[in-house]
């Protein structure tokens, strides 16, 4: 089950910013990752969302690193309550997970004032990592726990 249906199945309306590989970009772009990520803010925009959860595979030089990390924007206090939220739930119950949620400096986590993370589910460098991955039970495993640091978030909020 995707984290799209886990959230819905608890009344959460999602709206997702891609539904496949395809990129959201400008084919006449100059520059096509800041094309899609205007496009993406556009969309979230228009959502008027409550918080924003962008989902990202990460990778890196060396295959030894693993483990999944979630991010928020420098000086949200919201976003830095709901990533310390989620971050802790995947840290309790996925082995290899980092302990504390990190800030970053990403454009998704600045598209709107309310609550934004970007998590890093693990590393497709590792070849370990990208095995549970691809694994359904791993990937159901995740998308509960990132529902739980959710939930969490909202009780305490």
């Amino acid at each position: 089950m995707t984290l799209k249906e886990k959230l819905e199945q608890y009344g959460f309306r999602v709206v997702l910013t891609r539904k496949d590989m395809a990129g959201l970009y400008s084919p006449l772009a100059s520059n096509k990752k800041r094309s899609e990520m205007e496009k993406r803010k556009k969309i979230i925009e228009k959502a008027k969302p409550a918080f924003v959860i962008s989902v990202h595979m990460n990778s890196f030089s060396s295959a030894n690193v693993r483990g999944a990390q979630v991010f928020y924007a420098n000086g949200s206090v919201g976003g830095q309550a709901l990533a310390e939220s989620v971050q802790t739930r995947l840290n309790q119950n996925l082995d290899y997970a980092k302990v504390t949620a990190k800030v970053g400096d990403y454009y998704i986590l600045n598209c709107t004032d309310n609550p934004s993370i970007l998590i890093e589910c693990g590393f497709l460098s590792n070849p370990e990592e990208e095995q549970l991955l691809m694994r359904e039970d791993y990937r159901n495993k995740f998308c509960y726990n990132v529902l739980c640091g959710l939930l969490s978030y909202y009780a305490f909020d």
